[in-house]
């Protein structure tokens, strides 16, 4: 099973790297729930130490689905497909998605997702508590002066 790579961290940061879109099939987990294991499906909470989210990499074969429908407590998630087309379904709801489709999920959506596509379908989940976001954009940074190493 492949590992994310470290690339550098200190206490203001983590930096990973999950290697080629086209490698995450190297990647397995075993479900906790399901105990099945899952191919090509990457978490990032634990490598980039995340607080406030979980973000995962996950690849589906060429004509193929996720096995399962799901729900969260108090996570929403956010699709992003990066590769491949098909369907994602939340509760009766039915749309067809590709790549640069971006679907976000309420906790309560009942959500699943197939690859119709005759190459490998790679997406990108972020997952963060509902209604958590308290600032965003501009307002919650600041500018300050910094020399830049890479000059």
């Amino acid at each position: 099973m492949k590992k994310t790579k470290l690339i550098s961290e200190n206490a203001n940061y983590t930096a990973v790297n999950v290697g080629k879109l086209s490698e995450l099939n190297d990647y397995s987990l075993i479900h906790p729930k399901t105990k099945q294991e899952i191919q090509g499906k990457v978490f990032l909470k634990d490598p980039t130490k995340a607080t406030a989210t979980e973000i995962s990499f996950t690849t589906i074969p060429p004509h193929s689905e996720i096995p399962y429908f799901h729900i969260h407590t108090k996570d929403e998630e956010t699709y992003i497909i990066l590769k491949g087309s098909g369907y994602y379904q939340v509760d009766e709801d039915l749309f067809p998605i590709s790549e640069g489709s971006v679907i976000r999920v309420a906790p309560q959506g009942v959500r699943g997702l197939c690859n119709t596509s005759d190459e490998p379908m790679v997406y990108i989940c972020i997952q963060a508590k509902e209604n958590s976001l308290e600032e965003y954009t501009t307002e919650d940074g600041k500018r300050v002066e910094f020399k830049p190493k890479w000059r």
